[in-house]
């Protein structure tokens, strides 16, 4: 039952990533200094979807609240810098988003989409930090707490969160690529790839120093299946790029997809069967079991989920049912 729980956490965060990313991804792209209305029409693109997306990050806090409770303690324990940066971008995004245009000024929206792109790049930053600082083990003691958040500020940590940054700006590319009209969508399906190629180039640049760190060396499980995960994980890239070229921007779009989800993919397999690899007394490390609830609690959460599971699903769903296709300006909006 504890597997189940860590693959719904995962499942979770990582469908949180993919959604909240094309967000972030968008409001990295307002800080191009392209004209209002071009700034208005990203932002009508991801304005029906930003919100429900946000859903994702509340049901993944929820199961690490619920089911996993030791593990949510020393989480935010010994990563609560990087955990307050990416929920201050969160707000900041959604603040953003929802202010810009109640005044009238054009001067008053810039500074708007620039709290917007900043929160955007907080999120990112923050979100990348904490997958690193997993990936590379924490300093737990024997009596179960992360000491310290000095492991946050490494080589691999800066190289990991520069990743998912450029992997948020493509996959917003993309996103705008699948959205906006097609004549705009033209004009920015080079700059999609271009940050496609970026994106290659901060993961494989992130992979090898992760290769050469012994903290990340030691923290691995199973090192095999983390260098498949992010081969796989260049080779979603790839795809994607190929597909912009030859204009198959739902493929690219589901590509881009793929590769922001594989960073949570690759942090659990990798670590799997612990959840936090301890750096300073490798019998400290906390094992998915001992990190979960009690089988009873685990039972009765799974009473709660099982009817909220396929509702949160079939929202996504319908969202994207309804908002479909590519955006003409006639939709009424507000941000």
């Amino acid at each position: 039952m504890e597997l189940a729980w860590y693959a719904l956490l995962g499942l979770f965060f990582a469908g949180y990533l993919v959604l909240g990313g094309y967000d972030y991804g968008v409001g990295l792209l307002l800080a191009r200094g392209v004209d209002p209305a071009r700034r208005r029409a990203a932002l009508n693109a991801v304005g029906p979807f930003f919100l429900g997306n946000e859903v994702w990050l509340v049901a993944a806090v929820g199961i690490l609240f619920g089911a996993f409770p030791v593990l949510e303690g020393e989480l935010l324990a010994g990563s609560y810098p990087a955990v307050l940066g990416a929920l201050a971008g969160v707000i900041l995004v959604t603040a953003g988003v929802q202010l810009r245009s109640r005044p009238a000024s054009r001067s008053a929206r810039a500074g708007w989409d620039r709290v917007i792109a900043v929160g955007s790049l907080l999120a990112a930053l923050g979100w990348g930090t904490v997958l690193a600082g997993l990936l590379q083990g924490v300093p737990l003691h024997a009596d179960g707490h992360v000491a310290g958040v000095a492991h946050l500020f490494t080589p691999f940590a800066a190289a990991t969160a520069l990743a998912v940054v450029a992997l948020v700006a493509a996959h917003g590319a993309t996103f705008l690529t699948l959205r906006l009209p097609a004549a705009e969508a033209d004009r920015l399906r080079p700059l999609a790839r271009r940050l496609i190629v970026a994106a290659v180039i901060a993961v494989a640049t992130a992979a090898a120093v992760g290769l050469l760190s012994d903290r990340v060396r030691a923290a691995a499980q199973r090192p095999a299946i983390g260098v498949l995960l992010a081969i796989l994980l260049v080779a979603a890239l790839l795809v994607a790029h190929a597909a912009l070229g030859r204009r198959r921007v739902g493929l690219a779009f589901a590509a881009t997809a793929t590769a922001l989800a594989l960073p949570v993919v690759l942090v659990g397999a990798t670590l799997w069967p612990y959840v936090l690899v301890s750096t300073v007394d490798p019998g400290a490390s906390l094992a998915v079991a001992d990190a979960a609830a009690s089988a009873p609690t685990l039972r009765l959460l799974g009473w709660l989920a099982l009817p909220l599971l396929p509702a949160l699903l079939g929202f996504q769903a319908m969202c994207w049912w309804i908002f479909r296709g590519r955006t003409d300006g006639r939709a009424a909006v507000y941000w």
